[in-house]
């Protein structure tokens, strides 16, 4: 059986790349073939590598804050570029301030995201929605 294979990445102007690393070396411990944009990437470079790998599933992670800002239209600009369906996570600290998470994991939703993760979330929490997601 091939491996899934993941687009990963820190989005926008957002240059926090040691939790990237981590992600990074745990989705390909655990089986996945993933190409990491590292940090500071755009919406459109990462439906380019999606289209390139033919990517099952992209990872946007943001720690900075600005996340629903970056992520706004995603969902959309993905379905323009043939993507349809294709499952989006994204996770960090993706909002500004002390929020709700459950109202921040609504907004996600609404904007697309398949899976929403707060800061701090067990990177194992995800392999196994992904592996759920992915009928691995």
């Amino acid at each position: 059986m091939s491996k899934k294979r993941m687009v990963l990445g820190v989005i926008g102007t957002d240059a926090h790349a040691v939790g990237n690393q981590i992600l990074n070396h745990v989705f390909s411990e655990n089986g996945f073939d993933v190409t990491n944009l590292g940090v500071q990437v755009s919406q459109e470079e990462f439906i380019e590598a999606a289209i390139e790998s033919k990517a099952d599933v992209i990872i946007v992670s943001s720690l900075y804050g600005q996340g629903e800002l970056d992520c706004r239209g995603f969902r959309e600009k993905c379905d323009e570029a043939g993507l349809k369906g294709i499952l989006i996570y994204v996770g960090g600290n993706i909002v500004i301030g002390k929020q709700p998470f459950d109202e921040v994991e609504k907004r996600f939703k609404a904007m697309g995201f398949d899976r929403v993760y707060g800061p701090g979330t067990d990177p194992m929490i995800t392999v196994k929605a992904l592996k759920e997601d992915l009928n691995m």
